[in-house]
């Protein structure tokens, strides 16, 4: 891809990165008063999740842990395109999973109503996973892609 082209799509990938991320803090940084009696932190993952999956409305559930993963699959896109460097599965996830700690430690600790909960983090980094395997594998390699000589200019280099 030419560089122009790579730039473009480089710069349209952080401007949507920093809408995503002015997005998730009002979702997830805007203290809920009401909810402040149900609030608990929760460090054992599934906790959470079994709470959701025994709701008796099971929209109630597919809400919860949908919007969850749903929060985290811009990063799997997102990241490897802005970030070169973090192009990899792994490196996507561990980036996903501190941001999305970062989040929670914030929410437990700053906000009303709020709570840290490690299943958020699974479920987030999960969206994350989903959204680097669907597109942002393929979207970072058509920016990113490397330079290939063809074969005999390789050999020739190399016989050099």
């Amino acid at each position: 891809m030419p560089l122009p082209i790579r730039l473009l799509a480089m710069l349209c990938a952080f401007g949507f990165m920093v809408a995503f991320a002015a997005v998730l803090a009002r979702l997830t940084l805007q203290p809920s008063p009401a909810s402040a009696a149900m609030a608990h932190t929760n460090l054992h993952p599934g906790t959470t999740l079994r709470l959701y999956l025994d709701q008796p409305a099971f929209r109630d559930a597919v809400k919860q842990i949908g919007g969850n993963v749903l929060l985290g699959v811009p990063f799997g896109i997102l990241v490897p395109v802005v970030a070169p460097r973090a192009r990899g599965l792994l490196r996507v996830l561990v980036l996903t999973a501190l941001v999305m700690l970062l989040v929670e430690f914030a929410q437990g600790a700053l906000v009303q109503g709020r709570a840290f909960d490690i299943d958020d983090v699974i479920l987030n980094t999960t969206g994350a996973l989903v959204g680097y395997l669907l597109l942002g594998r393929r979207l970072s390699r058509a920016v990113h892609a490397r330079e290939r000589l063809p074969r005999r200019a390789a050999k020739r280099a190399k016989d050099a």
